[in-house]
């Protein structure tokens, strides 16, 4: 599990109770079932207006991804990208059909095949950049319906805020009851507030730096692909495919990248 996704959310909300006990407030009075039918009802049925079935369908499975542990290790993809280059200089293109099966990404593996199968460079390069471009329209439309929702959430936290105004105003005669509607209509606010800040618009951000980072990764191998279909020496990809990277994070695998450029050296 993704821990700072979880954990952001857990100090939020601690920080919040924390703020409203230190206030003298119970949270009791932060509570009313009608402000929350209000705020969330409200928000779903704007979304489901404005987004199409299959938009909302996906919508929980890319919500998940932000609680799971992305595996994305950019020295290691080099490395395995080094591994592969050196077995097309030494035996050729077609040797890596012995060990495609082996590989796990889709996106890679695809890629070699269409190698293998001896396609130009420009049709390997746009066949694999499509489906790059198509990633990202499902990254950014899963954003792009978290930072609605987010931007939704305030609006009927007004709402549910005008509706008790409206009803603490028709009352207006009981001046007992003025400070308790007062309360009641200030809480439909402070929980689209929370929603918005809290929820929404924190998973839109993680989620856009979570698909960047995927994007990433798979521009890095389609650079790696398409300098092993030319032939490059592996030493050469290596210092290619490591301006993807930091330096930072090219001096942690100091000993890795050392190795695989002895390997690269010695298949020239």
């Amino acid at each position: 599990m993704e821990i700072t996704t979880l954990l952001g959310m857990i100090l939020g909300v601690a920080a919040i109770i924390s703020c409203l006990l230190m206030g003298g407030a119970t949270l009791g009075a932060y509570y009313d079932l009608a402000s929350v039918i209000i705020v969330l009802g409200g928000v779903i049925a704007s979304t489901v207006v404005s987004y199409p079935l299959s938009t909302l369908k996906s919508l929980v499975k890319v919500i998940a991804i932000a609680f799971k542990k992305q595996d994305i290790d950019l020295t290691k993809d080099i490395d395995m990208m080094i591994e592969v280059a050196n077995v097309a200089r030494r035996e050729g293109i077609l040797a890596l059909e012995e060990t495609v099966n082996e590989m796990e990404d889709p996106f890679f593996k695809k890629g070699i095949m269409l190698i293998i199968d001896g396609s130009e460079q420009e049709l390997v390069r746009g066949i694999m950049e499509t489906e790059l471009s198509f990633i990202k329209d499902r990254h950014s439309t899963a954003q792009a319906v978290l930072l609605q929702m987010s931007s939704y959430s305030p609006a009927y936290g007004m709402i549910g805020t005008l509706i008790g105004l409206i009803n603490m105003l028709g009352a207006l005669t009981e001046m007992d009851s003025l400070g308790p509607n007062m309360a009641i209509a200030l809480v439909t606010t402070f929980y689209g507030v929370i929603l918005a800040n809290l929820i929404f618009t924190p998973l839109g951000k993680k989620l856009k730096a979570i698909g960047d980072d995927e994007i990433l990764r798979k521009e890095l191998l389609l650079e790696g692909m398409l300098s092993i279909q030319d032939g490059e020496n592996p030493r050469l990809i290596r210092e290619k495919l490591n301006s993807f990277i930091s330096n930072a994070q090219i001096s942690a695998a100091g000993s890795n990248t050392k190795a695989g450029g002895d390997s690269s050296g010695s298949a020239r």
